[in-house]
């Protein structure tokens, strides 16, 4: 299995609260509240609705998330994302059209 092969996949329709704890790469297409955790990859997809607390490796973003985020890696926010919410990347890649209403800074190592 390559690094970044889809380990898990809550799709569209799904709504799932709660915590999530992971290894690997998990996407998410449906609605998602609670808290994620992982030294893994979230992806969001265009059509995701997450509300919680995530610390994560890796965020890649297409979709709607409100909450608090610290990802010790990258953050990829492509033009349909929305964050309504605070950011910590280590780094970020930001799509022209994203949309960011909050605070960001730049995290540390955890």
């Amino acid at each position: 299995m390559a690094k970044d092969d889809i380990t898990a996949f809550l799709g569209s329709g799904t709504v799932y609260n709660g915590q999530l704890n992971f290894v690997g790469s998990v996407r998410i297409d449906g609605q998602f509240t609670g808290e994620i955790r992982s030294e893994g990859t979230l992806i969001l997809g265009k059509d995701a609705k997450v509300d919680g607390t995530i610390q994560v490796s890796k965020l890649v973003r297409s979709g709607n998330l409100s909450g608090d985020l610290v990802v010790t890696g990258k953050t990829i926010m492509h033009k349909t994302a929305n964050l309504p919410g605070n950011l910590a990347p280590r780094g970020l890649i930001m799509e022209e059209g994203a949309l960011l209403q909050g605070s960001i800074c730049r995290a540390t190592n955890q």
